[in-house]
Formats: structure tokens, C-alpha cells, sequence
């Protein structure tokens, strides 16, 4: 078995001293895995390990990988996400998969955290109160998309017009103001919580025109669609570059 030594480094430096009993049941994937995962994808662009945990974390909620989620999680960390961040991640994956997906990695993210010494709750990041949750998911949402923005929470059909009331004071209001991570980190683990679970084209497209809104460019998203591919394989990682291709051009166009 060849596993290259840039494999094996990075290994080690997410799971210190660990070895995988996959070792010696599948000697043969573990080889082709390992060596294209933590060599050939984690070298292949410049994005910094911080960025490509919290995308990978965001991408195995949005995908159900559960398993491979608590694996991570403390690679992640000694990645140095913080614990706070990894709260956010799961946090805010409730808006856009639903709690009754997103359960069980809130068990999982508490179980792990506790096994390693850090005291929960851990400090509060929200920054609205239900008084002003609707004008600060708002304003977020100009601040992100732009004053057309305005007046969203009032738009629409009478039928479904609370269903964009609660996009801006619940989905906006309730997450995108919380402390720990910023719009641009939000935007980011949103674009993989759509790309992963497919199915999500239209608003992974919008999505991916929100995070070049706030700075996370064309370039920087395929990196991240790089990066998380050897989780959610080709099929859902190509539909997403077809969406960042869109918004790319939805994007030239507008300006």
C-alpha cells in the first residue's frame, strides 16, 4: 500500500496518532481515498484549512453524513474552528434544512464538545432581540442583496406573504445577525448546505450571487466545491459549478 507521505501528514495533523481500522479491512480504498482526499484535492487550490473545515462541516450537514460529520468535527478543531463556529454551522442549518435533519448533529456536535472538556452553553452569540429580529433581518438582507431588499418581509401574494416575513425576521434575523461567524462565512456554509442536499438548484444559484455580493468570488467558490467534492461526490458537486457558472453570469450582467 503507497499512501503518500503528503497524505499521511495531513492525516496526522487532523486525527493525531489516529489510526484508521480501515487500514487493515480496506487496505486498497483507503489508499485511493486518502491519497486523493489529503493529497491531490487539499493541494490543489490555496484555501486556507480554517475555510475548508467549516465548508466540509456545512457540506456533511447539508448531506445527512452524519458519521463522517463526527469524524470531522474534531479534525476540524484542531484545525483551529473554533467550538463557537461549529455551534453556528449546525445552528444555521436549521433554516435551511429543517430541524427535524439537523437534530441529530446538534446531539452530536454537544457530545463531542463535552468528551473534550469544553462547558456548555457556550457564550451567547445572538445579537436581536423578538422586538427587532424582523428590522435587523432586514437590514442583513440589504446588506447582503441590496436595498431591492427593502420591504421584502411585505412583498408577495397575501396567501404566502408570511412565508417572506419569516425568510427576513426568522431565517435573516434569527441567524445571519448572530455573532461568531460573518456574512461572509454565512454565505459560504449556505451555498454547502444547498449544494449538498440537491435539489436546492434555484436558491443554491441565488445563493452563490449572494456570496460574490459579499466578496467570496467566482474562483473562491469552486474551491469550495473542490474541496468538499471527495464528501458529496461529482453528480451534486457538478450542479453546483453549473449554479456558480449562472451566478456568475447573473452577476456580469448586473454589474
Amino acid at each position: 500500500m503507497s499512501i503518500t507521505e503528503a497524505s499521511k501528514r495531513y492525516h496526522e495533523r487532523m486525527f493525531p496518532g489516529y489510526k484508521s481500522k480501515f487500514l487493515e479491512t480496506d487496505p486498497e480504498f483507503i489508499e485511493r481515498f486518502d491519497n486523493f482526499a489529503f493529497d491531490e484535492v487539499v493541494n490543489s487550490d490555496d484555501l486556507d484549512d480554517r475555510t475548508r473545515m467549516m465548508a466540509i462541516l456545512a457540506t456533511l450537514v447539508g448531506s445527512q453524513s452524519v458519521d463522517e460529520f463526527q469524524a470531522m468535527v474534531p479534525a476540524a478543531l484542531n484545525f483551529s474552528v473554533t467550538p463557537v463556529e461549529v455551534k453556528e454551522i449546525v445552528y444555521q442549518a436549521v433554516a435551511y434544512l429543517g430541524i427535524g435533519r439537523v437534530f441529530p448533529f446538534l446531539h452530536a456536535v454537544n457530545d463531542i464538545l463535552e468528551q473534550r472538556g469544553v462547558a456548555l452553553p457556550l457564550e451567547p452569540q445572538a445579537t436581536t432581540t423578538t422586538e427587532n429580529r424582523l428590522e435587523a433581518g432586514e437590514q442583513a438582507m440589504v446588506d447582503i442583496m441590496g436595498e431591492s431588499m427593502r420591504g421584502f418581509a411585505g412583498s408577495g401574494p397575501e396567501e404566502s406573504r408570511h412565508i417572506n416575513r419569516w425568510l427576513t425576521d426568522n431565517c435573516f434575523g434569527d441567524y445571519y445577525t448572530r455573532g461568531g461567524l460573518d456574512y461572509r462565512q454565512r454565505e459560504m456554509i449556505t451555498f454547502c448546505f444547498l449544494s449538498a442536499q440537491g435539489g436546492c438548484e434555484p436558491q443554491l444559484t441565488s445563493h452563490a450571487v449572494n456570496n460574490m455580493m459579499v466578496g467570496n468570488d467566482k474562483a473562491f467558490l469552486i474551491k469550495i466545491i473542490s474541496q468538499c467534492l471527495p464528501f458529496i461526490g461529482y453528480p451534486r458537486s457538478l450542479n453546483a459549478l453549473r449554479c456558480v457558472n449562472e451566478a456568475a453570469d447573473e452577476v456580469g450582467n448586473v454589474a
